[in-house]
C-alpha cells in the first residue's frame, strides 16, 4: 500500500471520526477532570517511527502523578486507576484522543501499537522493522489482546508478565502486518476492531481481519 494512499485514508477517517465524535469527546473530558481533578490527557512519551519519540495523547485513566506509583503496564486491579478510567479503557474510549496524533502524523489509524522505550531496548534486529512505519491506533494485536489488563490481573510485576504472556505474539502479529498491509486489511482491522469492544470474540474477529473468517 503506498504510503500516500495511507495517509490521506487516515487524515480523512481521523477528521470525521473527530467531527462525528465531538459531542462525546467533550462529555468524557468532563468526566475525567470532575473524576478527581488534574490534566485531561495523559501525555506518555511514545517510540515512533524510525524510532522518534513523540508524546501520546490518551484521556487520564488513573490518578495524578501515578507513573510514580507503579510501572508501564497496567493490569485491571491496578489501584491507580479511577472509576471513570475503569469504564474508559472496557470500551477504549481513552484511546480516541490518538485521533489527533493521527491528524499530527505522528500515528496511523492502523499499524504496530507504540512502545515505551524501555520496551523497545528489547526489540531483536527483526523486531526493529516495526519502527519502519507509523505506529497505529489498533492492528492484529489490539484485537486478540482486547482485554489485556485482564491478562495481566494479579501479577506482582506487570511489565515482566507483559514481556512473558503478551509481547512475543505481539511482536510476531505486528511482523504479519508489515508483509500484509493494505488499505483492504486495515478497513479489515477497524472493522474487528470494533466488533471486538462490541464483544465478539477476539479470534473470531482476529481471523476476519486476517482474512481467515
Amino acid at each position: 500500500m503506498g504510503g500516500w494512499t495511507k495517509r490521506c485514508f487516515d487524515v480523512a477517517f481521523a477528521g470525521l471520526a473527530c467531527l462525528l465524535l465531538s459531542p462525546l469527546l467533550g462529555i468524557v473530558a468532563v468526566l475525567v477532570r470532575l473524576n478527581n481533578g488534574g490534566v485531561v490527557f495523559h501525555r506518555g512519551t511514545r517510540v515512533g517511527i524510525n524510532g522518534t519519540p513523540f508524546r501520546i495523547f490518551k484521556y487520564r485513566t488513573m490518578v495524578i502523578e501515578a507513573e510514580s506509583g507503579g510501572g508501564s503496564s497496567t493490569p485491571d486491579d491496578d489501584p491507580r486507576i479511577t472509576w471513570i478510567g475503569r469504564v474508559l479503557r472496557k470500551y477504549k474510549i481513552d484511546e480516541l484522543p490518538q485521533l489527533l496524533n493521527v491528524l499530527r502524523g505522528e500515528m496511523s489509524l492502523v499499524g504496530p501499537r507504540p512502545q515505551v522505550a524501555w520496551a523497545v531496548a528489547l526489540y531483536s534486529d527483526a523486531e526493529r522493522e516495526l519502527l519502519a512505519v507509523r505506529p497505529g491506533m489498533t492492528d492484529y494485536a489490539s484485537i486478540l489482546f482486547r482485554d489485556e489488563g485482564a491478562l495481566l490481573k494479579g501479577a506482582d510485576d506487570a511489565d515482566r508478565a507483559y514481556l512473558a504472556r503478551i509481547a512475543p505474539e505481539k511482536m510476531r502479529l505486528g511482523l504479519e502486518y508489515l508483509r500484509h498491509r493494505t488499505l483492504w486489511t486495515d478497513v479489515k482491522i477497524l472493522l474487528a476492531t470494533l466488533g471486538a469492544i462490541a464483544g465478539i470474540d477476539a479470534r473470531r474477529c482476529l481471523d476476519f481481519a486476517r482474512g481467515r473468517s
